[in-house]
């Protein structure tokens, strides 16, 4: 009869469960998902980074949502990175989004550093099939970093487990951020 094997299978798999933690312990081996190891370090091939520039959008009556953003490009021009700043107005938050190319591990999420600072861990949400992106609400000190900084650091993961950083400058990023739009988009809706 083919069921009364099952409990005999099963019998055999609970005593083999301790056999295995065991030696899990002694290798040191720690069953964490936020645990890694890398292989080395990199910096990103050639990337020219263009300007700081804001946009913003007013849809209908709704309130003006601003991103202050600068794209890297690689030699062949496809985005290696592009780094928004979003912001609603009369929010006191702003949100951090990072496109970058597929290919990354995205468990190790983003590091972002301003001129060899405390690095801010930045999440990926989410994969398509031509970009990564990773984002979370901005914390107040890395946007003041970042107005008086000289650099952000970007450091991420390839699938190789290589460490990949590239810098983008921020010598334009206060002024821009504060100053008027360089495009304003407006949705006008008639009832």
């Amino acid at each position: 009869m083919r069921h009364s094997s099952w409990p005999v299978m099963l019998l055999a798999i609970a005593a083999t469960l301790p056999a295995i933690a065991g030696a899990m312990a002694q290798q040191g081996a720690k069953p964490s998902t936020d645990e890694f190891a890398v292989g080395g370090q990199r910096e990103a091939r050639a990337i020219k980074y263009g300007d700081w520039e804001k946009i913003c959008f007013k849809p209908g009556g709704a309130k003006i949502v601003c991103r202050t953003t600068i794209a890297g490009r690689f030699e062949t021009g496809q985005i290696a990175v592009r780094l928004y700043v979003v912001e609603r107005e009369g929010d006191s938050t702003a949100r951090l989004q990072l496109f970058l190319p597929v290919g990354l591990f995205v468990p190790a999420g983003a590091r972002l550093a301003v001129d060899n600072g405390t690095a801010n861990k930045v999440p990926f949400t989410w994969c398509l099939t031509n970009t990564c992106i990773a984002g979370e609400p901005a914390e107040p000190g890395l946007l003041r970093d970042m107005e008086s900084g000289r650099n952000l650091t970007v450091e991420v993961v390839d699938t190789n487990m290589l460490v990949v950083t590239t810098s983008l400058p921020l010598d334009r990023f206060a002024a821009v951020r504060n100053g008027a739009p360089a495009k304003l988009f407006e949705q006008s809706i008639e009832e």
